[in-house]
């Protein structure tokens, strides 16, 4: 039975559910060149695709932190300039496959919270299609958990929008934002987001936020937790 003031709590995806990895943006951007198509010329260059892709990527994800807007890889390409198969990301998204391991204790969290009567969602600022990220949460036995999941590369928007959020909570089946926790790393896009979607905001400081991504507000968290498993004890304490 749930007896605590929580109908819901929601996660951030990466740096909260998998544990911040510093990636080498030029190699994820060499991986994902291998996906341009083009008529082989003398001066067809990898590295040369790979940095107009890292540019386009600095872009995309400005939309995301001044406009709340979303975007795609096929936008990443557009952005670029580039032609690309979707067929050959094979690179690319082997190149992320290490760093999209789940943490091991949201298992029995999300398995403490679903007993307690408090659904679950995932809500995630991401290029990569719903199809990677649900592979990736099956692949860790975790799928099944999850009462509602949202991508931002199939609504309009990203956090911090109050219109991410509300997607999120519609996805999961819940109306009421303020028995509902968001839980993130980034004190931006998911605690300052979260608060003006008049949610609760739990951090995860465990994240080291690129410069270009840090947004114009820093929030104030409700809580701060160093592992997912102190969650419980949190909203108990609420």
């Amino acid at each position: 039975m749930n007896r605590a003031p929580v109908d819901a709590v929601i996660f951030d995806w990466g740096g909260t559910l998998t544990a911040w990895h510093d990636i080498d943006f030029h190699a994820e951007s060499l991986a994902l060149a291998q996906a341009v198509v083009s008529t082989p010329t003398p001066e067809d260059d990898h590295h040369r695709y790979a940095t107009a892709l890292h540019q386009a990527g600095s872009v995309v994800w400005g939309w995301s932190r001044d406009e709340q807007r979303s975007a795609t890889v096929d936008d990443l390409f557009e952005q670029a300039g580039l032609s690309h198969d979707p067929e050959l990301l094979t690179a690319y998204r082997e190149f992320w496959e290490p760093h999209t391991l789940t943490d091991p204790q949201v298992g029995p969290l999300w398995t403490e919270l679903r007993a307690r009567g408090i659904k679950v969602g995932v809500l995630s600022n991401t290029l990569w299609p719903r199809s990677w990220h649900r592979g990736w949460f099956e692949r860790d036995g975790v799928l099944d958990l999850i009462d509602g999941d949202v991508y931002t590369s199939e609504i309009p928007w990203t956090k911090p929008s109050p219109k991410a959020f509300g997607a999120a909570m519609e996805a999961i089946g819940v109306s009421d934002p303020a028995r509902c926790v968001y839980v993130g790393d980034r004190l931006f896009d998911d605690v300052w987001g979260a608060h003006n979607a008049g949610m609760k905001a739990i951090h995860v400081p465990h994240s080291v936020i690129p410069a270009e991504q840090v947004g114009h507000t820093e929030g104030e968290p409700d809580a701060v937790v160093h592992e997912l498993a102190e969650i419980p004890a949190v909203i108990d304490s609420w």
